[in-house]
């Protein structure tokens, strides 16, 4: 018995919408990249991008757990020597909160060409409104 492999033309992708009000934020995280690498699909394979595009809403609604708001260090460095900048975690939810979910999800796909791609899945808006009403996503909870 042969190997099932999808073929480009075969894997079918849907438009999920994603409510992080009062999610945890690695729970959420977690889910969400299970959901862009296609885990929960029988067609699921390693190498492949068999995986759903997710939109996350409200994600100043986000929550962390014990005192990660303030321990946990975001840092970013613009590649000149001494420029690198930190931020603690309730900084960057109170300035940028999608950046907060996008790194969550980025630590848990791959780190090679493919992890890349799956994160172009990936919209995340502050507020409950986003702009893909046209793909008709549906509500996915977790």
């Amino acid at each position: 018995m042969r190997t099932y492999v999808p073929k480009a033309d075969q894997i079918q992708r849907e438009w999920l919408v994603v409510d992080a009000s009062n999610q945890v934020l690695g729970r959420l995280a977690s889910e969400v990249a299970r959901v862009l690498r296609g885990k929960h699909k029988p067609a699921y394979t390693p190498y492949l991008d068999t995986g759903d595009f997710v939109v996350v809403v409200n994600a100043e609604r986000v929550r962390m757990t014990g005192r990660k708001e303030l321990q946990k260090v975001y840092y970013r460095h613009s590649g000149y020597p001494g420029a690198i900048k930190s931020r603690t975690a309730a900084e960057v939810l109170e300035s940028r909160p999608e950046r907060v979910i996008r790194a969550a999800v980025r630590g848990m796909l791959p780190k090679n060409r493919l992890g890349r791609k799956l994160l172009r899945k990936l919209k995340v808006y502050r507020g409950g409104e986003h702009p893909h009403g046209a793909q008709s996503p549906k509500p996915y909870t977790i």
